[in-house]
C-alpha cells in the first residue's frame, strides 16, 4: 500500500511517520502531484497558521489537486481546517471540501485548547471499535462548528466538530498520531479503508 503524506512545509510530519511505521506501514513524504495522485491513501497534516499554509498550497498547485483526489484522504488538525470553506485565522479561503467555516474560540476560555479532551457521537468507519468519550490530544485556537459532515463531537466552551467526513475525505481536529493507542487505532482504521 502506498501512503503519501503531503509535504507542503506546514506539518508535524515526524510523529505521523512514526505512528504509521508502528502500524506496520511505510509512508512517503511528497509534494509531487503525480505521486500524491497515485497513492492508495493520502494524509494531509498541518500545524501552524492557516493563511501561510494556504499560501504554500496555492504556490505548489496543491490547492486544486487535493479537492479532486479520489482515494481516502485524511486531514489532521490544520489540514482538516484547510479542507473547510474558510477560516477566520488570517481571513483564509479554504479548499471548500467540507461545507463549514472555521471560527475562533472566544476569550472566555483558555486559547489554544491544549491537551486531552473527549470525542463522542461517533459516526463513521473511522471510529470502528472505538468507544464513545475516548480522550484525544488537541492543540487549536480555531474550530469547525458542528455541521452535516460532523462524524465526532467535542465540547470546549461549545460543542464543535472534532472530526468531519464527506465522501472519501476525512478530517480530525485532534492528532491521532499523538493520542496513544486509541489514536493509532483510528489511524489504522483509515489505512484499512
Amino acid at each position: 500500500m502506498k501512503i503519501v503524506i503531503i509535504n507542503y512545509g506546514a506539518g508535524n510530519i515526524q510523529s505521523i511517520m512514526f505512528a504509521i511505521e508502528r502500524l506496520g506501514f511505510k509512508a512517503v513524504l511528497s509534494n509531487n502531484p503525480d505521486e500524491i495522485q497515485s497513492a492508495d491513501k493520502v494524509i494531509f497534516p498541518g500545524v501552524g497558521e492557516a493563511s501561510s499554509a494556504m499560501f504554500k498550497l496555492r504556490e505548489s498547485g496543491l490547492d486544486s489537486l487535493i479537492p479532486n483526489l479520489k482515494q481516502p484522504v485524511l486531514g489532521i488538525c490544520l489540514g482538516m481546517q484547510l479542507m473547510c470553506n474558510s477560516s477566520e485565522e488570517g481571513n483564509t479561503k479554504g479548499l471548500g471540501i467540507f461545507d463549514v467555516d472555521v471560527i475562533r474560540f472566544s476569550n472566555k476560555v483558555k486559547v489554544p485548547q491544549m491537551g486531552w479532551n473527549q470525542i463522542y457521537d461517533l459516526k463513521s468507519d473511522l471510529f470502528k471499535g472505538i468507544s464513545e468519550n475516548e480522550f484525544m490530544y488537541l492543540v487549536h485556537s480555531f474550530y469547525a462548528p458542528n455541521c452535516k459532515e460532523t462524524i465526532a463531537t467535542t465540547n470546549y466552551e461549545v460543542e464543535y466538530a472534532s472530526a468531519l467526513q464527506k465522501d472519501n475525505f476525512y478530517g480530525t481536529q485532534f492528532h491521532p498520531e499523538k493520542s496513544g493507542e486509541i489514536g493509532e487505532k483510528i489511524l489504522g482504521n483509515f489505512l484499512k479503508m
